[in-house]
């Protein structure tokens, strides 16, 4: 093998970021419901926790995918769950539609309300973008999550250092906190819980790693790739606490409060991007699944198909999100899921996966 150093070391951590941020952080809200409720100083103090647990758990689900070539989730939890490996898959579609109908959500609201057109042309286009990445397969997208996700540093960074420049008297204000108590942990370990979710369905790049010093280094800075922008985030909802923890997109109202029109158009576009990234992520960990089973009768995967499952995703989500609502959907639907992912995936992870890795002994189920 020849792979460089930034697909063997570098790139998954800016996949997972590239899946995680839309579902995870982009719009705001989810910092608002995991870690502001715990106060200023207890969300970063939550965040640091996700951080390094997401650091962990990407080290040992990349260095289990490579000792035995799993390269899909599918392959990966029949080794870590055996004959119960179909219990990940049916919370990771569960998840998957209240991930894709968050992003729908917000992608119509978003092109509704700055660009003065119809929500349905922003849901559109979300799916038009989708289906073209998917379409292509795994180069293309390990391609553009990368690319963008270098994108959202500087668009985040160039956000960060301008707000928190008008309002650094809010923010320092705001940065104090008398009672930490425990919500800071438990809303740092529910954020973790729904979120390495994430992980499985990036195994793809790991067919890039050459050796355990590769899949460990990659997962430990996995975490902090893919958080660094929440803090930078974070940072400015600090300056606008309390009043953002009543906003249902606080990256809105910060954006009103703002009032930079150029800032904000760039802050959008880049937005609407990670929405993509998301998307484009669960989708084609769905469509790898398929393709596997058509490896397995020695067939290929029509081109046509792997659109059309993003195509179906999508409107069953979009329809979810019209009923539920985006605060809703996220509150309630992340929350419950959390404990059935943590105990599908990182409870085994952290038991049966460890002892697989040590052994290297490989059984499919």
């Amino acid at each position: 093998m020849n792979n460089s150093c930034f697909q063997r070391i570098w790139l998954p951590g800016f996949l997972f970021m590239g899946v995680l941020i839309g579902g995870g952080y982009a719009t705001g809200r989810e910092l608002v419901e995991f870690f502001l409720t715990a106060g200023p100083v207890g969300g970063l103090l939550g965040m640091l926790l996700a951080t390094l647990m997401f650091s962990a758990i990407a080290a040992l689900t990349f260095e289990l995918a490579r000792v035995t070539n799993s390269y899909s989730y599918r392959s990966f939890f029949h080794h870590l769950l055996g004959r119960w490996w179909f219990l990940f898959e049916l919370a990771y579609f569960t998840l998957g539609l209240l991930v894709l109908a968050v992003i729908g959500a917000a992608a119509g609201e978003m092109v509704a309300e700055h660009l003065g057109l119809s929500s349905a042309l922003g849901t559109v286009g979300l799916m038009v973008l989708i289906g073209v990445l998917v379409f292509f397969g795994t180069a293309l997208v390990e391609r553009v999550l990368a690319g963008w996700s270098l994108v959202l540093y500087g668009t985040y960074g160039i956000f960060v250092v301008y707000y928190l420049s008008q309002f650094s008297g809010d923010f320092s204000a705001n940065l104090t906190q008398e009672n930490l108590g425990t919500q800071w942990l438990v809303g740092g370990i529910k954020y973790v819980g729904y979120s390495i979710a994430v992980i499985p369905i990036i195994l793809f790049c790991v067919k890039h790693m050459e050796s355990r010093r590769d899949a460990l280094l990659a997962g430990a800075l996995a975490g902090p790739i893919a958080m660094l922008p929440a803090v930078l985030f974070f940072l400015t909802m600090i300056a606008t606490y309390p009043e953002v923890l009543e906003a249902s997109v606080p990256a809105d109202y910060m954006m009103t409060r703002l009032d930079q029109p150029l800032i904000k158009v760039i802050f959008y576009i880049a937005v609407f991007g990670t929405f993509v990234q998301t998307g484009t992520g669960f989708v084609h960990a769905v469509n790898e699944r398929i393709a596997e089973v058509y490896v397995e009768k020695s067939r290929e995967m029509p081109q046509w198909l792997r659109p059309t499952v993003a195509l179906i995703a999508l409107v069953v989500s979009i329809t979810l999100a019209n009923g539920f609502g985006l605060i809703n959907l996220i509150a309630k639907g992340y929350g419950t899921l959390t404990w059935i992912i943590i105990a599908v995936f990182l409870v085994p992870l952290l038991t049966v996966g460890v002892r697989k890795m040590r052994s290297k002994k490989v059984t499919f189920g």
